[in-house]
């Protein structure tokens, strides 16, 4: 479904207004508010008149900023499903941008096209190319899921148009695929925040960690980068557990949980299964006696909202976390609160900054995104504050960023939120490894998790 852009709107309510006020003037009695053209009414102008006209030619100014061609960008999410309340928060946070920052750049009006794949590939795939021939837009932003990334960045590298992931990680798309005009624009990969966190696990102790994770790119990428660090440090992998995306009653996976010998439990898993993970984790009474460790997506503020005191207290690793106590954290966070009545999610954030990183190479070259390569190349220049931390890109176009470990906790107004506890500055998706003997070795999958001392055993 395609949505109008914020400028669109308002012209289509100042037209509304200029056939309302010319259909007053006509009907009007005489003597009216608004005064004929060049009729000398005997009445001096007064000071508000004048601060009228000023405010007037203020905005007829700032309406003819727009002097170039719109650029359509076209933003991919999935918006129904089981990531709907995740997908929704990636729009609000690209909108949110355009809405307090303008949605004129260089002269010319930003149009987003909004499209939902609804978590399927094909899905995804087809929206894609709707938006490229059919709407001719001049950059593709997302999509959601990995699977779906893929699948689109393989269309996306044939148009020569841009496309932005600053969701969608899966791991590839920066690594071994790498694809010239596919960019992890305000994005990561899947292992970039679990690499750290496998460390940061052994360090606090654990030495025995079954895992839980979705049975898709995600959730194999995510569990790997943890598993691979952990071992690396000397701890064991006692069990790999994989569930489906959309699994109703994780029952069963509570019971395997429960019988194995473990010391603690990384989880990886995303929309409606992150909360009815949790829920189970807590009604099976493992949330008093077993440590659980999640990855990104477990405890995202968007899922969060439909926790309860179950999810108090539980650690996870992120890219973004909202509780920082920093000033592009907090005014960004307030923001959004104060836009849509929420705390914002890592989807959020991530969306919101993309479209930041945007209007700022756009600024850089003028507007003119036509010309590919200097947009990119404005693109890869770009070092800036966010609201998740620096950001800067690598030479394999993914984000050098912070990670960090997150406790859920309650804000004073009562509601949830994640609270850094330690951070992880400038995170490579590399982590601490050679780049070129890490890319060596497969991307993560179920049947290589980086179990055991890296690189044996990898090829």
């Amino acid at each position: 479904m395609a949505h109008t852009s914020p400028s669109v709107r308002r012209w289509t309510l100042l037209a509304t207004l200029a056939v309302l006020a010319l259909i007053a003037a006509a009907c009007g009695a005489p003597g009216g508010e608004e005064p004929v053209a060049g009729e000398d009414i005997g009445v001096d102008e007064s000071p508000d008149d004048s601060a009228a006209e000023e405010d007037q030619e203020t905005d007829a100014a700032e309406e003819e900023e727009a002097t170039g061609e719109p650029i359509e960008i076209g933003f991919l999410a999935s918006t129904t499903g089981t990531a709907a309340s995740s997908g929704e928060d990636m729009v609000r946070g690209w909108d949110l941008y355009w809405e307090l920052n303008g949605d004129v750049v260089a002269g010319r009006e930003i149009v987003t096209i909004h499209e939902d794949t609804a978590g399927d590939p094909a899905i995804g795939l087809n929206r894609a190319r709707r938006l490229v021939e059919n709407e001719d837009v001049k950059l593709v932003v997302g999509p959601l899921f990995a699977n779906v990334g893929y699948a689109v960045a393989e269309y996306m590298t044939g148009t020569g148009i841009p496309n932005f992931h600053p969701v969608a990680s899966s791991d590839d798309l920066t690594q071994r695929g790498r694809l010239e005009n596919v960019l992890r624009v305000a994005g990561w990969t899947s292992s970039q925040t679990t690499h750290p966190f496998g460390q940061w696990a052994y360090d606090q102790g654990y030495e025995r960690i079954l895992t839980i994770c979705s049975d898709y790119a995600f959730g194999h990428e995510t569990c790997g980068g943890f598993a691979n660090t952990f071992t690396d440090a000397g701890g064991e992998i006692v069990e790999q557990l994989w569930n489906p995306i959309g699994t109703q009653d994780f029952g069963t996976y509570m019971a395997q949980i429960q019988a194995a010998d473990a010391d603690a439990v990384f989880a990886l898993q995303v929309g409606a299964d992150s909360v009815r993970f949790v829920e189970s984790w807590s009604s099976f009474g493992l949330k008093d006696t077993l440590p659980l460790l999640g990855g990104e997506t477990l405890l995202d503020q968007s899922l969060l909202r439909n926790m309860g005191p179950e999810a108090e207290g539980l650690i996870s690793t992120g890219k973004f976390v909202e509780g920082r106590d920093e000033q592009a954290t907090q005014e960004f966070v307030e923001a959004f609160d104060e836009a849509y009545g929420d705390l914002p999610s890592y989807y959020a954030s991530v969306s919101y900054i993309a479209a930041q990183w945007t209007a700022q190479a756009l600024e850089e070259v003028d507007g003119d995104i036509e010309d590919v390569d200097a947009f990119l190349e404005a693109v890869r220049g770009l070092e800036f504050e966010s609201p998740g931390g620096p950001m800067s890109l690598d030479e394999y176009d993914n984000p050098i960023q912070n990670v960090y470990v997150r406790e859920v906790q309650t804000r004073d107004d009562g509601r949830m939120w994640n609270v850094p506890t330690e951070t992880f500055e400038g995170v490579s998706q590399f982590w601490e490894y050679d780049p070129e003997e890490f890319l060596s070795c497969p991307v993560y999958s179920r049947d290589y998790q980086g179990a055991g001392v890296f690189p044996e055993g990898c090829g």
